[in-house]
């Protein structure tokens, strides 16, 4: 019998890695525990010779499809403790924290069958997710990626959820964001006053949300909707005196709208798309797509004016599929704030921001940690060309040839910025900021650049940090 310890670094938080690790060791019947730390996963294993090999091949070849191993070492230990069976065990926090914090991920079909199962006791919770989806970047407060380190933390899971989260078969075995409306956060529909119309505690009440939703569009009517990154601004993409009225509202003169279709068939009947721009809205990253539009298709003329193109996007989110549901249309998703200022995403300050030209607002009570825009891309010369790399793909990693002496903040331009950390062989990528010339701007890149600095806990050079600091000025 060996001792192996396997170290793991890339995107394996928050992706199932741990819950895949304890059945794959379980299947082999290796004992021993996997656990979470701030530089990625630690595996310590026990077994014989052989299965110890043929598991650290299978978890190269058969790791969660939202998982990116970038570095795996084995160590042979000659000595410690003999293990009676496999667990997972508490994260461990150490000093370096090197582990890329995973991007929030698509709802699943598995969650997504469940949603709209009038038998599940998930049915229509506009939260359900489990270990292969859901928020994770914009939630996430502190590594290592557990639950308490999370803005769930506020939220004690019911003893279902609880089941469920310490059941080594169970899909949401260690989903930090595991739900339901028993214990978890819940939406409401309010004006643009502020006043309460319906509080979506159980199906009923969200089946009622979501119907005035419908009623809202169909009659013209503007809709500031929280998601996953921060607030958008929709409305029916059909009605022109609608789009007009956004578009009038939020200062935007011609820029072109986005658009979320309900599903990849009704995207072709406005659209011309190949097989890769398929591919691209289908993608784990569930960006917005530049597709050239169909000439005299039904979308409101103020969506697009004068241009070839559309943003197009497909739902990525619970409440998205649910809104698509009850709607069965293409509707405006634009981001929710006034142009040129960053998106909103804490409830007050969208009121605050956004009373002017929402009529009303669907909000709920899982706090944004990090705003997050939506990414925008293209194929071009057949292959993708990102023009805004945010929700979907950041925070990014990439690795290097070299190594950084110190840790090194590169501060980004002015317009379009993100910033990026340099440490030792890493590069660690922020998510799209904006057009520095906005002081909110400015402001939510503060709050950008302090967040990595927490999650990574790093202290760039100080004459770097003070650039950052007067760039505005």
């Amino acid at each position: 019998m060996e001792t192996h310890v396997i170290r793991i670094k890339g995107i394996v938080q928050g992706v199932g890695f741990r819950p895949f690790v304890y059945n794959l060791a379980t299947s082999y019947g290796l004992k021993g525990y996997v656990r979470n730390d701030t530089r990625g996963v630690t595996i310590e294993v026990q077994g014989d010779r052989k299965k110890l090999k043929s598991f650290e091949q299978d978890i190269i070849v058969k790791s969660p499809p939202r998982s990116k191993i970038s570095e795996l070492s084995v160590e042979i230990k000659t000595d410690g403790e003999v293990f009676e069976d496999f667990k997972i065990v508490f994260s461990k926090e150490d000093k370096v924290k090197t582990v890329p914090v995973s991007p929030d991920l698509f709802v699943c079909n598995d969650c997504l069958k469940e949603l709209f199962d009038p038998e599940d006791r998930r049915y229509l919770y506009p939260f359900i997710n489990c270990t292969n989806c859901g928020p994770r970047f914009t939630i996430v407060k502190n590594l290592p990626y557990d639950r308490k380190n999370t803005t769930m933390s506020v939220f004690k899971m019911c003893n279902q959820c609880q089941v469920e989260y310490n059941d080594p078969t169970n899909r949401r075995f260690h989903a930090q964001p595991n739900a339901c409306f028993r214990c978890g956060p819940y939406i409401s529909l309010i004006d643009n006053n502020g006043s309460l119309l319906i509080e979506g505690k159980c199906a009923g009440n969200v089946d009622k949300i979501f119907k005035k939703l419908r009623e809202f569009m169909l009659s013209g009517k503007i809709v500031a909707i929280k998601g996953i990154g921060g607030f958008h601004l929709s409305c029916d993409a059909e009605n022109e005196e609608a789009v007009k009225a956004l578009r009038n509202r939020k200062y935007r003169e011609d820029k072109p709208f986005a658009v979320m279709f309900p599903d990849i068939e009704s995207v072709k009947r406005y659209c011309h798309m190949g097989k890769k721009e398929e591919e691209l809205l289908l993608s784990v990253s569930r960006p917005i797509v530049l597709l050239r539009k169909i000439e005299g298709n039904d979308l409101a003329y103020s969506v697009a004016p004068g241009n070839k193109y559309l943003g197009v996007m497909l739902p990525y989110t619970p409440i998205h599929y649910l809104l698509m549901k009850y709607t069965k249309r293409p509707l405006v998703m634009t981001s929710g704030n006034l142009s040129d200022e960053p998106i909103a995403y804490k409830n007050d300050d969208a009121l605050r921001r956004l009373r002017n030209i929402a009529d009303y607002f669907l909000i709920h009570n899982r706090e944004i940690h990090i705003r997050c825009d939506d990414s925008v891309t293209r194929i071009w010369g057949d292959r993708e060309y990102i023009i805004r790399k945010s929700r979907g793909y950041i925070p990014g990693e990439m690795s290097i040839d070299w190594e950084f002496k110190r840790p090194v903040l590169a501060c980004g331009p002015e317009q379009k910025n993100t910033f990026a950390f340099g440490i030792g062989k890493r590069v660690y990528m922020s998510h799209h900021i904006g057009d520095m010339d906005n002081y909110r701007v400015y402001e939510s890149y503060i709050d950008g650049v302090e967040h990595f600095k927490r999650l990574y806990d790093i202290e760039p050079d100080n004459s770097l940090r003070y650039a950052s600091r007067v760039s505005f000025i």
